[in-house]
This record gives C-alpha cells, sequence and structure tokens, in this order.
C-alpha cells in the first residue's frame, strides 16, 4: 500500500523528499504530507474502511508511519454523540457532539501525537521537545514514554496542575515558564538547538497534523459518508481544522465524497481571538494578540504559526468564525454535561455557547445538521470549573445562570 509520496510547503509550494526529519519549509511555511491518491484509490476502497481497527489506525493507508512504527494507545474512533435534548433547548434539530475527551490522555491531542512519535520510532529520533499549553504536553509525554523517547516539555507555570502532573508521571522533563505558550516556544527553540532536540511544536514538523486529520475521516464515517452542514471547532493553534479540510480534500479525490464541504466554524476566548479579529478584518494572517487570557488554556494562543490555513478553511467553506466570553464557555459546559452527560472542556464548551450565537443572528438555520467538537475532557480543568462550583456552596441553590441553564 502505498504511503506519503512528497512533503509539500503549505506557503510557497515547494516539494520536499517524504519520509524524512522535517521542519519548516526554508520560507517558514508548515510541511504538508502529501500521497499518490490515485493509486490508493484503486487499492483501497470505501467499503473496506469499516474492517479496519476501532482506531484512527483504521485509515492507516493515509497515515505516514510504516504499520511496524506505529506507537498507538488506543487512540480515534472517538463516539459521535446525537445530543436531542441539548439540541431542543438551542432549537438545533440535528445535533452532534464529537466526544474527543474519550481519547488517550483526554484530548484530542492523543491523535497528533500518536503519528508525530510513530514517526520519531521510524526515523530514529529519540529526543523531542515541545511547547504546550497543557494537553499536547500530556499526549506527548505519554506517547514518548511508550516509545522510551526522552521527552521536554514547556508550558506556562499557570497551565492546569493535571496536565503538569500527568507530564511528570509520564517521566517528561518539564520547564514551567512564566509567560504564555509563545514565550514557552521561543525557550523550546533556544535549548533545542543546543541539546539536539527535535521540535514537535504545532505545524512545526508535517506529521501531528496527519494524526489529526483522522477526525475529519471519522465524522464522514459516522454520518455515513455525509458531511454535515456546519462543524464547530475550538481553535487555538488550529491543526484540528487544518487536518479536518485536508481530510476533506482527500476523501474528495479518492471518490468517498463530493464537493460540498462544511460550514467550518472557528470558535475562540473573547480574551484571545486574533483569528476572529483577523477573519472579521478580512485579512489573510493574524496579528500577535496581547494580553492574552482566558481558562480554556488550549485557546490561548496569540498567533497561531498556521493562522493563513484556518482562515483559508473558514472563508473556503462560507463559515464564521465567533469568540465567546469565559463565563459563556463554562457556563455552556455545565448546561452540557447536565442535560447530555458530556462533561467537556472549557474549549469544547465554547463550541455550545458560539453555536447560540450564529443560531441566534439567523447563520445557521434550525434544521442544519451540525457537529460540535469537544476536543477534551473537562476532569482535566478543576481550576476552571471549580469557579462555577466552589466547595463553600455545597448545600446552596446552584446559580448557573446562561441561556440554556438545565432545568
Amino acid at each position: 500500500m502505498s504511503k506519503a509520496t512528497h512533503l509539500e510547503c503549505s506557503l510557497c509550494g515547494r516539494r520536499l523528499e517524504a519520509g524524512r526529519s522535517a521542519g519548516l519549509c526554508d520560507c517558514g511555511g508548515p510541511l504538508l504530507v502529501r500521497y499518490d491518491l490515485d493509486k490508493i484509490r484503486h487499492r483501497w476502497r470505501r467499503r473496506e474502511v469499516c474492517r479496519g481497527p476501532a482506531s484512527m489506525w483504521r485509515y492507516a493507508p493515509l497515515l505516514p508511519p510504516a504499520d511496524e512504527s506505529v506507537v498507538s494507545l488506543g487512540e480515534g474512533w472517538t463516539p459521535l454523540v446525537r445530543a436531542r435534548r441539548l439540541g431542543a433547548r438551542l432549537g438545533a434539530e440535528s445535533l452532534w457532539v464529537k466526544d474527543e475527551g474519550v481519547n488517550p490522555t483526554g484530548s484530542f491531542k492523543a491523535r497528533g501525537l500518536a503519528c508525530a512519535i510513530s514517526m520519531c520510532a521510524e526515523l530514529g529520533i529519540r529526543k523531542v521537545s515541545m511547547p504546550s499549553a497543557g494537553n499536547a504536553a500530556g499526549a506527548l509525554a505519554a506517547y514518548a514514554a511508550a516509545a522510551g523517547i526522552e521527552a521536554h516539555i514547556f508550558m506556562p507555570r499557570d497551565a492546569p496542575q493535571a496536565n503538569y502532573l500527568e507530564c511528570k508521571a509520564y517521566g517528561a522533563s518539564v520547564t514551567l515558564v512564566d509567560g504564555l505558550i509563545s514565550d514557552c516556544g521561543r525557550m523550546a527553540v533556544e535549548r533545542g538547538a543546543a541539546e539536539g532536540w527535535f521540535d514537535l511544536g504545532t505545524l512545526k514538523e508535517p506529521y501531528r497534523i496527519e494524526g489529526k486529520k483522522t477526525m475529519g475521516f471519522e465524522v464522514a464515517e459516522q454520518l455515513d459518508w455525509e458531511l454535515p452542514d456546519a462543524i464547530f471547532y475550538p481553535t487555538g493553534g488550529g491543526v484540528g481544522m487544518i487536518g479536518m479540510w485536508k481530510a476533506f480534500d482527500e476523501m474528495e479525490k479518492l471518490g468517498w465524497i463530493g464537493s460540498r464541504r462544511p460550514k467550518m466554524i472557528a470558535v475562540q476566548a473573547e480574551g484571545c481571538q486574533p483569528v476572529v479579529r483577523a477573519f472579521e478584518e478580512n485579512e489573510p494572517r493574524c496579528r500577535f494578540w496581547e494580553d492574552a487570557h482566558t481558562v480554556a488554556a488550549g485557546l490561548r494562543v496569540p498567533k497561531p504559526l498556521g493562522d493563513f490555513l484556518v482562515l483559508q478553511a473558514v472563508r473556503g467553506s462560507r463559515g464564521a468564525a465567533v469568540a465567546v466570553s469565559d463565563d459563556e464557555m463554562l457556563e455552556s459546559g455545565v448546561a452540557l454535561a447536565s442535560v447530555e452527560g458530556i462533561y467537556a472542556a472549557p474549549e469544547g464548551a465554547a463550541c455550545v455557547a458560539a453555536l447560540q450565537k450564529l443560531l441566534a443572528s439567523g447563520f445557521l438555520s434550525a434544521s442544519d445538521r451540525i457537529v460540535l467538537y469537544n476536543t477534551g475532557s473537562g476532569l482535566k480543568y478543576p481550576e476552571a470549573y471549580s469557579t462555577r462550583f466552589p466547595r463553600t456552596a455545597v448545600g446552596e441553590q446552584d446559580k448557573l445562570g446562561g441561556l440554556i441553564t438545565p432545568r
């Protein structure tokens, strides 16, 4: 079965050799993995996909690692849950939640790091580094431990405690930084150059995106190869959205789906919304967001490296970019948990709040089939949700507020 044919720069189009240790293109653009889709189309039929494992590796012919190099903890093939009760309250007749919180390490980051660490194992890379706001760090630490690879992680000092603890438990070296993920990134690059670490930062190499694109394959397969009308995705670095957009293009070229695309909705926090601002100002790239702050650690990315790719997906799908407040996120998270039994990370809960806004504005209609991505488990955010349920309030009447307070 064919694997990657080459790497391609997303900015200048330059082609590089596949199956190699690669960072950014010389022009600074992120690299994308390309395949001989015409050959794969004739060797791998859509009807054969269901015979694969109940993990993201059911799509192995379109993932770069050789089968014998795969490092897996069972990531992917997460549930797509019909949210009937929440949909009824919001006025959405066909509402679904893709729950990535059930992945290993409790977030969608497991997909990207499973693929990237598998490629590190294949290429003989033994030391890796990454700046992370939290969940990516936990996933890197877990998969590096499973592969016997040395992991060096830089995270903001105020990252969720759960993320720090899991990284330490997995045996990673963790450096806490007084600053944002951008500050962590600079430190990781400076140290990595001297130490010989391979940089697994967001879009700094081409393989994490390949794992994340499997979210796009799964939502298509789980909806019987008919894409929804809209996809809401919490957008920090934006690699999940970029990956899904890539997956849709690959599936069309394989003849598995048609040309219709969902409206791609990028959801950000009011305290850090560089993509929303660029979208509203009709700019091709983002400006650095000063004083970035939000309880959703994964959304506190002042300037995504792949901003232009996110904006292309949003505009190419006639989608939108929406910002919501921290209070709206947490209220929506409590509502989603109490109405549907899904305890979402604040990032995923932000999609519920954004959906309310776009239904109210008329951008989406009640009959649209809508998929919200919950990118992580709420269990990893005790600090954020404790603001809604302080222990001093035990026994008191809960005051959830918001537009969708559970009955």
